[in-house]
């Protein structure tokens, strides 16, 4: 009988784990939405649902990999680029939103459903990757702490 080592998983595998299962949550949005959304308003309806699913799933999943990419950073560096993203986020969908309004080829209505879904769904998708992950932790002896023997 030979022991064959199961392989631990890295400190990322959460966040890698959080944008796959968000990726597949987002996917089976964008189908459910465009058929509701074909079924509901005709062509006007599918442009909706691909757009709110584009512009609420692109606004998630930005997040999930800018902390991953974050994690390589040092702290400050990290809090930086996770705050530069978070604006450039906002600024692209404000942008995004003032170009559409110009636009009647898609249903409104579908396109703020299909938005609020995208953000209910790949959020909620990207936690269950995040709870489902077992990563092993530490525990430090007593005596890693300072010199009386208190960890720190």
């Amino acid at each position: 009988m030979s022991f064959t080592p199961t392989p631990v998983p890295g400190p990322d595998a959460p966040l890698k784990a959080a944008l796959r299962y968000g990726l597949i949550g987002l996917a089976a949005l964008v189908v459910l939405a465009a058929a509701i959304g074909t079924a509901a308003a005709g062509l006007p309806g599918l442009w909706g649902a691909l757009l709110g699913s584009a512009i609420g799933g692109v606004f998630i999943l930005t997040t999930a990999a800018v902390v991953l990419f974050g994690a390589q950073l040092p702290p400050s560096t990290a809090g930086l680029v996770m705050l530069v993203s978070w604006v450039g986020k906002v600024l692209l969908v404000l942008i995004a939103v003032a170009v559409l309004t110009r636009f009647d080829f898609y249903d409104r209505v579908v396109l703020f459903l299909t938005v609020i879904g995208a953000l209910v769904i790949v959020l909620g998708a990207e936690t269950v990757g995040v709870v489902r992950q077992k990563v092993p932790y530490v525990t430090t002896p007593a005596g890693d702490g300072d010199a009386s023997g208190t960890p720190q």
